[in-house]
């Protein structure tokens, strides 16, 4: 497992400090069909398990998508990131059941600004098997809801995904990555029909298994290519739910050999890690007509010896990258830099937010200090003009010098020196700044 625990190697100009975030990277290719089914499955109660389990981590997310898993952490300061690191694992080994040697070959472990950077190229589609698809942030909306749901997530982790979803907003208005709509679904949707021309999407009889986020997303793009002839099964139970939802037919496991008998296409997108063997697939006509398997699952849905059958097209997801449209070298430079633009604008916006406590405390510190003088004039002088006087030049003094002091304060947390800052409080006033607050609770700021 690697560790980045600086800003090297991020693309900030200068010496942002970043708050302190953590982000576990997983690497598919390395795990067989049942692993990443176990980790997939798991997704939920990895997020409930892991804040409770590490005294490191305040709050989580997990993305859990078809090809990639990665766990976003808020954790206590950067001393504290191994543990977090090992804590984090060791909440996945008993969530999933994976060894943890597996868990340490399959993870990355990136800290600090490198964080941001990372899902932002990731909410981009730049880590995406078709460069630019825009499915991932669907995924990145539904992993945000999911956190709320559980209680798991801070203000920070929302700031970070909401920052990660503008981004690529942006990026996809001012570069070009692939093609409008373009996404792994849509690509393999279009390879699928090529193989059976003449014959259009709305002709064909397709058959979909599974019942899930990526099933429902496959079922818009047949809608909207005007297929209707569309069956569906799952071994989730959720199919006849499912199929209701979509006005489409629902099979059961004893009928479906029968309807993809009758398809042109069968979509698997269930990543259940069950497999569709030969028996199920095997064309039992005479003359069959041709079908075609699609594999969108990472954990593949189809057994391989499918694509040897008589009458059988075995699309893979390899199959489907090589087929997405190209993007240009110039776009893709260009959607990084504004992705590290992007990535140093959020860690320069959260070190001023981190500073705001700072001088929230400054502010109460004087406002006492002004109160007790006050408190001795009135004791002296009683109600005068004169005790209304000087109450008057006071505040007019605690005015001027708080703002000094908060400029001063937002110029060196943007310059990455906000621990000098406090420093110099503790060391001027005594007063000494906790800047971490539990997850859940809000900025006094934003009250």
């Amino acid at each position: 497992m690697t560790a980045t625990l600086d800003a090297a190697g991020s693309g900030c100009p200068g010496p942002v400090e970043p708050p302190v975030l953590l982000v576990l990277v997983s690497r598919y290719r390395y795990l067989d069909a049942d692993s990443i089914a176990r980790l997939q499955s798991a997704a939920p109660l990895i997020m409930q398990d892991l804040p409770g389990r590490s005294r490191a981590v305040s709050g989580c997310v997990v993305l859990s998508t078809c090809n990639r898993f990665e766990i976003y952490c808020e954790i206590a300061p950067a001393p504290e990131a191994g543990k977090a690191c090992a804590d984090a694992l060791e909440a996945v080994s008993s969530c999933s059941r994976l060894p943890l040697a597996t868990l340490r070959a399959l993870f990355e472990c990136r800290i600090g600004p490198a964080v941001a950077e990372h899902l932002f190229g990731v909410a981009c589609g730049l880590d995406s098997l078709v460069i630019g698809e825009r499915e991932i942030t669907g995924q990145i909306r539904r992993a945000l809801a999911a956190a709320q749901a559980a209680g798991t997530v801070t203000g920070l982790l929302i700031r970070l995904l909401q920052g990660a979803l503008r981004t690529a907003k942006d990026v996809g208005t001012r570069a070009r990555l692939g093609g409008a709509g373009t996404s792994v679904a849509s690509v393999a949707i279009n390879l699928a029909v090529s193989r059976l021309s003449p014959l259009m999407l709305s002709d064909l009889s397709v058959v979909v298994i599974g019942s899930g986020s990526y099933a429902a997303c496959i079922m818009s793009l047949l809608a909207r290519g005007r297929c209707s002839n569309v069956t569906v099964f799952s071994r989730s139970g959720r199919t006849a739910a499912f199929a209701a939802a979509h006005a489409v037919a629902a099979v059961t496991e004893a009928e479906l050999q029968a309807a993809i008998g009758q398809a042109n296409v069968v979509i698997g997108c269930s990543g259940n890690g069950s497999r569709i063997g030969t028996s199920v697939m095997a064309r039992q006509q005479k003359d069959p007509k041709p079908l075609v398997a699609l594999d969108l699952a990472p954990n593949r849905d189809f057994d391989p010896d499918v694509g040897e059958l008589a009458g059988v097209d075995l699309i893979t997801l390899e199959a489907v990258r090589l087929a997405a449209p190209q993007t240009d070298s110039a776009q893709i430079q260009l959607a990084r830099m504004l992705i590290r633009d992007s990535a140093c604008r959020f860690y320069e916006q959260e070190s001023l937010r981190t500073i705001d406590a700072a001088i929230i405390a400054l502010r109460h510190h004087l406002h006492q200090a002004l109160e007790r003088e006050m408190e001795n004039v009135r004791k002296r002088n009683g109600a005068s003009t004169s005790a209304e006087e000087t109450a008057r030049v006071l505040r007019r003094f605690v005015r001027q010098v708080l703002h000094t002091l908060s400029v001063r304060a937002r110029e060196m947390a943007a310059a990455g020196r906000r621990d000098e800052y406090m420093a110099a409080l503790e060391a001027l006033f005594g007063i000494s700044v906790h800047l971490a607050q539990p997850a859940g609770v809000p900025n006094a700021l934003e009250q």
